[in-house]
């Protein structure tokens, strides 16, 4: 884990980031809050590819929690069984729709408690949600940025709570929208886990890693 970054090291990053791309977007196609939803759970433990993939058609057919429904369980599976524990996300997929029609009107909420209540929806997803959704600059830490976060000294942290809390306190508020998202492409592909491209790194000298491969 390195030293947490100053301010002044940490504006400049984010500023090198926001001067290469201004509006960074997440890869999971969507249509909707409910597909950002469903696209978001269906991402555990698989690619942003590959879920892309399997719900083109899934949403295509299913974009509404009573469609979900009405395609089933199996339904489900047929479209997404080329993704990791497609079984039980299928089944959390129709258990979180069903919530969402008795619980909330078929809306998604706005918040991250209730959010949470959806089965198959945990913190990160819900953090995500809110974020490109609902426009609140909320952090939803994964490994890409569990990693950055604690080689760099952006966000260092013992687990994910406690770099997305490292994240809100130390990266300044005119950046706080995107962060998460310029972390996320930072650490798929350039600052990766086993082979950082380090001597291509836009921040490599500002980055307090002990480790850089060049």
């Amino acid at each position: 884990m390195a030293r947490q970054l100053p301010y002044g090291t940490i504006n400049a990053i984010f500023s090198r980031f926001r001067d290469r791309c201004a509006e960074p977007v997440g890869e999971l196609e969507h249509t909707n809050a409910f597909t950002l939803v469903v696209a978001v759970a269906l991402s555990a433990q698989a690619t942003d590819k590959g879920v892309n993939k399997a719900t083109r058609g899934l949403f295509a057919v299913a974009d509404t929690p009573e469609k979900m429904l009405a395609l089933g369980e199996e339904g489900v599976i047929e479209h997404i069984k080329t993704i990791g524990l497609f079984r039980n996300k299928a089944r959390n997929v129709i258990k979180l729709s069903q919530r969402l029609i008795d619980e909330y009107g078929g809306e998604v909420p706005s918040s991250r408690a209730a959010m949470q209540t959806l089965p198959g929806v945990g913190r990160k997803t819900a953090n995500v949600v809110l974020n490109m959704w609902f426009r609140h600059p909320a952090q939803a830490v994964d490994t890409h940025i569990d990693r950055v976060g604690n080689r760099t000294g952006i966000a260092p942290g013992k687990d994910v709570v406690a770099v997305e809390k490292a994240i809100e306190d130390n990266v300044p508020v005119e950046f706080a929208q995107h962060a998460h998202h310029w972390l996320i492409l930072h650490g798929r592909y350039t600052c990766k886990a086993r082979r950082p491209d380090c001597a291509g790194c836009l921040i490599n000298d500002l980055c307090a890693w002990e480790e850089k491969t060049a």
